[in-house]
């Protein structure tokens, strides 16, 4: 995962967003299928946990500002154009023919959603948001992210409501398939 003593949470998603350009380019720089495999699920998982904490915790918050309704809905609306290409790259293999072109069209979308954060939304919650506020939410974060999907769900949707009801599910179901595919591994 990210560094995680940062102080606060849009300090947080900053380091997150520039671990997931380098994630992006583990799995574009890897050497053969299986180790590009394996930087592929690194990416997916954390880019569903990412996206669910950010969901739960600073969504909400940033709607709350000056703004942010329209902000968050612009947010919201190209996590759910991502997760759907995700769970469609997740559904295949690195060696298939038509991954490099959607992860392709993936990685440009998930920079695109990062700067729109870190330039519309990031902003708004420190102007808005107390800072002590902000430490509390890095840490709501971090919380939310130890127990979120590992894998992308479109068809849960992106709201918060949703990811409560669902997420917890979806989390244990997540986490089980990764546990058993991790033991078939290794035997």
């Amino acid at each position: 995962m990210a560094p995680t003593d940062t102080r606060d949470v849009v300090d947080l998603l900053i380091d997150q967003h520039h671990h997931i350009r380098q994630l992006f380019a583990a799995v574009d720089e890897a050497g053969d299928d299986t180790v590009r495999q394996a930087a592929f699920e690194e990416l997916r998982r954390f880019l569903a946990v990412h996206e669910t904490a950010e969901e739960l915790v600073t969504h909400p918050i940033a709607r709350m500002t000056d703004g942010g309704n329209d902000v968050v809905d612009a947010r919201l609306e190209e996590e759910t154009e991502s997760k759907k290409l995700l769970a469609e790259l997740d559904r295949m293999s690195v060696t298939d023919p038509d991954f490099a072109g959607k992860l392709a069209t993936f990685k440009a979308a998930v920079f695109t959603h990062a700067e729109a954060e870190e330039r519309e939304e990031f902003p708004l919650l420190r102007a808005g948001t107390d800072p002590k506020r902000l430490e509390r939410m890095a840490a709501a974060v971090r919380a939310a992210e130890a127990i979120a999907p590992t894998h992308p769900h479109p068809a849960v949707g992106s709201s918060l409501t949703t990811n409560l009801m669902a997420g917890p599910l979806a989390s244990l179901l997540d986490r089980t398939r990764d546990a058993v595919k991790a033991a078939l591994a290794k035997g």
